[in-house]
């Protein structure tokens, strides 16, 4: 099963080596500094400087863009998936999960939107996908609102910590297959 991990900043080292991923997808603030796990090869790893907002940016905010989805469409098309894909940003709830749809459409687009973002849901009782990187993620993946749709749906998520990474399977699971990282 293909899956991809979403997490918050302080759990990226620990759930790299807990899921055995190798390739990296981090969406953070220009100013936010950290380092990339060990295991995580530089050249699998790609960096995404923007905020969390859902309007276009003004003075030092980043918003989302088409560049920015171009990209994860582009190095999740480019994704082995023989290990998990770990995906960030700063708390685990907007950008990343955001990001975790639009990847898991790149790779595997026959699928149902809505199935997608119950599973989503399933997996993560917090998660409240940027509403922008899914618009354009809609758009540029010929999803024809679909996307938008399913998740405004789910509605927002529960207020979070940060602290709750979780995984997402890509396909629609055959049995029970949702697992929350709460260790």
């Amino acid at each position: 099963m293909t899956r991809i991990v979403v997490a918050p900043l302080s759990r990226i080292a620990e759930m790299a080596v807990r899921h055995g991923a190798r390739e990296m997808i981090s969406l953070m603030a220009k100013e936010q500094a950290f380092h990339r796990p060990a295991v995580i090869q530089a050249h699998r790893h790609l960096l995404l400087n923007m905020n969390d907002i859902a309007f276009r940016g003004t003075g030092n905010l980043v918003a989302p863009d088409e560049t920015h989805v171009q990209e994860i469409i582009d190095f999740t098309r480019d994704w082995d998936r023989g290990a998990p894909l770990l995906i960030h940003c700063w708390m685990g709830v907007s950008r990343s999960p955001a990001a975790a749809l639009i990847a898991a459409l790149s790779v595997s687009p026959e699928q149902e939107d809505m199935g997608l973002v119950r599973r989503l849901r399933a997996a993560s009782p917090y998660a409240t996908p940027n509403a922008r990187l899914v618009q354009i993620g809609d758009d540029m993946l010929g999803r024809r609102g679909r996307l938008v749709d399913a998740v405004r749906v789910i509605g927002r998520g529960a207020d979070a910590d940060g602290n709750a990474p979780f995984t997402l399977n890509v396909e629609e699971p055959t049995a029970g297959t949702f697992s929350v990282d709460t260790g």
